[in-house]
């Protein structure tokens, strides 16, 4: 292909009519030209570009199809062909379609299978094997394997025969699989010998010694991984842990844990960090692996070097890990500024919390990532952090300091708040605080003098309801919580309705908390309600379904209620990102009971999600006609929810609600493995969160069983 010929046709291309990431595709002809120049500066911007317009975290769009001509064609004639492949094989590979039908992506990559082909016999490596890389991307196995067969007969550069492998293993597994068995002895080249364990996986075959010594050879595998491109697999070790624990068999787990262990074993610091990565995996993924490898752990908690690389795995456990908390409480008690002393204690924190509140008192202002886990994002949201008097006095003096900024000052309050009573010392300095820090200050207040004489609850009460006019909401929410007096609250709730720049749906969250005290909102919440010419936001759409809400809690006004979910839930049709939205209005519908009855066929419409269906089938368990609902089927819809991640403790909700007739003994079994297995059905989410949440879902699974099927459980 002459690069004069390949942007034939650029310029007469319609591209104003069709859409990339960010809406009209008429930048992409000059960023196309740009690609092909002269200009090193211009291509890279170019190339850049192009990857967030067209391959846009990792979705596709109608001009990626239209796109991929002119790629394709700069390419062949030798202008920044590997970036260009690597961009035509990601488009290949997306699985996630925008506008376009499914496959129309890919087909049209495929269609440049003419100019793409010969790349896999240039005379530049990287070409050949960002070519091998992406063609197998293409799913044109007809057109593709011969070519790929072919060129693995003759590639010598260890690298590209590496890719091949991969690629062959993406379009014929089992054929791939046979070729690695004989690629797997310490005398082939380690890029091989990686390529050939992946194979293998990828092929389904047994894990075997073979596989084990392979890996454990090739270790720190990363260098090798990096050379590679794809992404998934750059970390080799942590892939082949993933890809062993999600067969789900004992076999497989055990064949992790013995990697894991011998990795964590091996002395050398790139092999340990790379193998603490590994198991940070494992934890995130299997329930009883963890268990295996604290013996492993534990030794490299004492030094340095090692612990740097393993510390913050025994925090991914909590109390799970105490037998580590003896080595965690030395490396914490360092006197110095050091990240690792920080980090240490923030593990001591989540796995012994009563032996790490003396050491955090020591440390406070000097240990961030500690109070995080104490009093922050990390910390435990149902479990409060020990009440210990030297931490009290260490959070009293910090607090009088002038260089409280960004999350301490809510961190350290917050703790004051969870010890309640025991901290009504600090009231007066909380009263001070109320003006520079009432967000987190207010409700401190309320909570420990609830638990005060009635002397210092009043002087709390004339604190919050002095600083509740002009200060943000909680102020006012925070003295009817301590007072039960409402006064303050609705003038404060008032004044936020009626504000064009008040926040409508807080405010509406904490009316329906007054239930009928607050009717006298009643129309304010109706008047915020979004008019026919506001834009369909997020933001917007939440606060219709909150003012909803409160209009139920307040008026019980089921018919503008039903008519302002109905139009929440129409407006919010098939749009991933009011995916929460629609979740949230179908909690709200539930709330309604039958006076909801209306909203069925739009809840029904929200059962084919996997996100939105618990929350759906949870309401229509609460509105619809109970002769009209299949239970079995709705049981069913909510377990496979589960079995993939969505919403999983609303689906043990919904499976309490439908009732042991909605039960079949394929449910049973399904539920029971939910709670039993060893892959852990909460995989994602807050990295320090995953475990907890997977055991609370355990205990609900375990909890919903015992109800509905006493006689399989105990």
């Amino acid at each position: 292909m002459d690069l004069a010929h390949a942007l034939d046709g650029l310029d007469t291309h319609p591209w104003a009519d069709t859409t990339h990431a960010y809406g009209s595709a008429e930048d992409l002809q000059e960023l196309l030209r740009a690609l092909a120049g002269d200009d090193e500066e211009a291509a890279d911007e170019a190339v850049s570009e192009l990857y967030g317009s067209v391959l846009h975290q990792g979705t596709v769009y109608a001009a990626s199809a239209e796109a991929a001509p002119f790629l394709a064609r700069i390419a062949a004639a030798g202008c920044r062909t590997v970036d260009i492949v690597l961009l035509l094989g990601g488009m290949a590979e997306s699985e996630d379609e925008h506008g376009v039908d499914t496959g129309t992506v890919r087909a049209a990559v495929a269609a440049q299978l003419p100019l793409l082909l010969p790349l896999l016999r240039d005379a530049d490596a990287e070409v050949r094997q960002a070519a091998a890389w992406a063609l197998a991307h293409t799913r044109a196995v007809e057109a593709v394997l011969p070519e790929l067969r072919d060129r693995w007969e003759v590639e010598t550069d260890p690298r590209v025969r590496a890719e091949l492998l991969g690629a062959l293993a993406r379009l014929d597994a089992a054929s791939a699989a046979a070729l690695a068995r004989d690629l797997l002895a310490p005398d082939r080249p380690a890029h091989l010998r990686l390529a050939a364990v992946l194979a293998r996986l990828d092929a389904g075959e047994a894990w075997d010694a073979a596989h084990h010594t392979a890996v454990l050879s090739l270790l720190p595998a990363s260098p090798l991984g990096a050379e590679r491109f794809d992404l998934d697999r750059a970390e080799p070790l942590p892939f082949v842990v993933k890809k062993l624990l999600r067969r789900g068999t004992g076999h497989d787990t055990a064949a992790a844990g013995d990697l894991l262990v011998a990795a964590l074993a091996n002395g050398r610091p790139e092999v340990v960090a790379e193998a603490a990565w590994a198991a940070q995996e494992a934890i995130r993924l299997s329930r009883g692996l963890p268990a295996r490898l604290l013996p492993a752990l534990l030794p490299l908690l004492g030094s340095a070097d090692s612990a740097r690389a393993v510390v913050s795995l025994p925090g991914k456990l909590g109390p799970a890990a105490a037998a580590m908390a003896p080595a965690l409480a030395t490396l914490a008690a360092a006197e110095h500024e050091d990240d690792l002393a920080d980090r240490a204690l923030a593990a001591l924190v989540l796995v012994a919390p009563d032996r790490a509140a003396p050491l955090l008192a020591r440390g406070l202002g000097k240990r961030p990532w500690s109070l995080d886990a104490a009093a922050g994002f990390r910390a435990p949201q149902d479990v409060p952090f020990p009440f210990h008097p030297e931490l009290l006095t260490a959070v009293r003096a910090r607090l009088a300091e002038d260089d409280l900024t960004g999350n301490e000052p809510i961190q350290l309050i917050r703790l004051l708040r969870q010890w309640g009573g025991r901290a009504a010392d600090t009231l007066p300095e909380l009263y001070e605080l109320l003006t520079r820090f009432p967000l987190p200050a207010a409700p401190a207040v309320a909570a420990i003098a609830a638990e005060c004489p009635p002397d210092e609850r009043r002087r709390a009460a004339q604190a919050l309801r002095a600083q509740a006019p002009d200060g943000p909401l909680p102020v006012a929410e925070a003295h009817f919580d301590l007072t039960g007096e409402t006064d303050v609250l609705l003038a404060r709730l008032a004044k936020e309705l009626s504000d064009a720049s008040g926040d409508a749906a807080w405010a509406a969250r904490v009316a329906g908390r007054l239930g009928a005290a607050a009717t006298g909102l009643a129309e304010a919440l109706r008047g915020a309600l979004s008019g026919a010419d506001a834009k369909d936001t997020t933001p917007v759409l939440d606060a219709d379904v909150a003012l909803a809400d409160a209009l139920w809690r307040i008026t019980g006004d089921a018919e503008t209620v039903v008519g302002v979910l109905d139009s929440v839930f129409a407006r919010a049709s098939g749009e991933y990102w009011f995916r929460w939205t629609a979740i949230r209005a179908a909690r709200a519908a539930a709330l309604l009971g039958p006076a909801g009855r209306p909203l069925v066929p739009r809840l029904t419409a929200l059962l084919d999600d996997p996100a939105k269906a618990p929350a759906a089938v949870l309401a229509l368990a609460a509105v619809a006609d109970p002769d009209t609902l299949d239970r079995p089927a709705l049981a069913d819809t909510v377990l496979t929810c589960a079995e993939q991640e969505a919403g999983a403790q609303e689906a043990c909700d919904a499976l309490l609600a439908l009732g042991a007739d909605a039960l079949s003994a394929d449910h049973v079994r399904r539920l029971t493995d939910l709670a039993e297995r060893d892959l852990r059905v909460i995989r994602s989410g807050v990295e320090s969160e995953i475990v907890r949440a997977d055991e609370r879902l355990r205990a609900r699974a375990r909890e919903v069983l015992a109800a509905l099927r006493p006689d399989r459980t105990g």
